[in-house]
């Protein structure tokens, strides 16, 4: 398997952990998760792609956002939501 990199902005997370209590560092996790969900967030990719990583995280399942930036993945945002509960649930079939 190949070695991720993953980078941030310390001001990002600090901001990100204030308004969602996510620790960037712990939002790379659910790229670990062997069904995660990668989709495009055609909504804010303009200059550079961005997307959205659906993944298990814990008990929960975390909504990362993040781009691509020279072979890193960079993570500007994640948190808990709902809308990403639902779409990681319908992709893998999970039936509660």
């Amino acid at each position: 398997m190949r070695m991720v990199r993953f980078e941030w902005d310390p001001g990002k997370e600090a901001e990100n952990l204030r308004k969602h209590r996510v620790p960037f560092s712990a939002a790379q996790h659910a790229f670990a998760d062997p069904n995660r969900i990668i989709a495009e967030d055609l909504a804010h990719s303009q200059a550079e792609k961005r997307y959205f990583c659906f993944g298990k995280v814990g008990q929960g399942i975390l909504t990362v956002r993040f781009t691509y930036r020279n072979g890193v993945i960079r993570i500007f945002g994640a948190g808990y939501w709902r809308k990403g509960k639902a779409i990681y649930e319908r992709e893998n079939q999970v039936y509660q």
